[in-house]
């Protein structure tokens, strides 16, 4: 599952962007995948560093 180029456009514009290009939605959603693929990746270790299948909102926060 990835950040669409779409939902990326759509943050920009919330935040205030009355245009937003291609290529800028783009590369937010560029880095916002891959932000979040890092996030997730350490997570999971943490969860599974306190024996645990299952990764809680605990180990989201801390993988900040």
């Amino acid at each position: 599952m990835k950040i669409s180029k779409l939902t990326a456009k759509k943050i920009l514009k919330s935040v205030g962007g009355a245009r937003v290009s291609e290529s800028a939605a783009l590369e937010l959603s560029e880095m916002l995948n891959a932000y979040a693929y890092s996030i997730a990746k350490k997570a999971v270790r943490l969860a599974r560093h306190a024996k645990r299948k299952t990764v809680k909102r605990e180990d989201i926060a801390l993988a900040r």
